[in-house]
């Protein structure tokens, strides 16, 4: 294999603040692409594990000693100088304050808007994962009734809930779409992202984003058949299959359930952690868990590989 095509595994770091910033590193004279931003990290030696590697690495480039860091996403992407193969880690606590040791200059920037450029190719991706956040809300207005739904959607969005998805099938089709248009200026309002269940068309209108259900996501044959106008795409998995036709579709992220028993399909086959890790391990795409979990299960889904958790019932409890 020449130098070119030779797969260089590497750690990669998205060192982050509460605040959402998080550290970038531009490449100094000398290495191929200097003056271009990255996340910090470096190659994996032999006998190492990533995260082995990612410690040691940000200790020697950075001088800081990481406790916390959550296994993320998984991409490849050939350059002229070297095939890599780019494994993230979302880090949330540290000791020590960042510092250059190896001629870098570092800074700490935003996901919705850089304040550094250019960024290097392959993290272009993992820029737009970045923006979507560790909650993904899933109407109950079935449950609820639908004004009872509203009101504590007003309360979730105000109190900063940023990614929603409105699923009713209980609604007749006038009634969904007048319950899509309030839904969609209340996200607006908030400047939150919302994503209407399987319904191209009117997510089209509405510009919004579309999450596909499992039907969908088996007869889509590209994601250029759907309407321009829905830039944000997620999608509905069950399985390994399933998650790799997402990929091949690139959605934007997928939800993967049922991770643990719920209520509401007591007896249904779940996928446990342990299968739930397994599947994630290589996956390039932001991964939320389903079924059976509240917020205070969101340290269990990362340590896992989630990006974070869907809620449904848990989402709209009374305040």
């Amino acid at each position: 294999m020449s130098g070119a095509t030779k797969l260089v595994e590497v750690a990669a770091a998205v060192i982050e603040n509460p605040d959402g910033t998080f550290l970038m590193a531009r490449r100094p004279e000398g290495k191929a692409y200097a003056g271009w931003w990255e996340f910090p990290g470096g190659k994996v030696e032999a006998g190492e594990t990533a995260r082995h590697a990612l410690d040691r690495e940000l200790r020697e480039e950075l001088g800081i000693e990481v406790i916390e860091a959550w296994p993320w996403l998984k991409r490849t992407f050939v350059y002229p100088h070297a095939h890599v193969m780019l494994r993230f880690f979302r880090v949330t606590e540290w000791r020590g304050d960042p510092h250059p040791h190896e001629g870098q200059v570092l800074a700490w920037s935003h996901a919705r808007s850089p304040e550094v450029e250019p960024i290097l190719p392959a993290n272009g991706p993992i820029m737009k994962a970045l923006r979507l956040p560790l909650e993904y809300a899933i109407s109950d207005a079935e449950k609820l009734g639908v004004e009872v739904f509203l009101e504590r959607l007003r309360q979730r969005l105000a109190g900063g809930l940023r990614l929603v998805q409105l699923r009713e099938k209980f609604l007749a089709p006038d009634a969904f779409k007048d319950l899509a248009r309030q839904v969609a200026a209340l996200c607006r309002e908030q400047g939150s992202n919302l994503m209407l269940n399987a319904d191209a068309d009117l997510a089209a209108e509405l510009g919004c984003g579309l999450h596909l259900n499992s039907a969908q996501l088996a007869r889509l044959a590209s994601r250029a058949e759907l309407p321009p106008e829905i830039s944000l795409l997620g999608a509905s998995c069950h399985g390994p299959e399933e998650l790799a036709r997402a990929v091949e579709l690139d959605v934007d992220f997928v939800v993967l359930s049922p991770v643990l028993p719920t209520p509401s399909h007591p007896g249904a086959e779940t996928i446990g952690w342990e299968r739930f890790s397994a599947w994630l391990a290589d996956y390039p795409i932001p991964v939320y868990a389903l079924g059976g979990l509240s917020l205070s299960g969101l340290d269990l889904a990362r340590a896992a590989g989630a990006h974070g958790v869907a809620l449904k019932s848990a989402a709209w409890k009374r305040p």
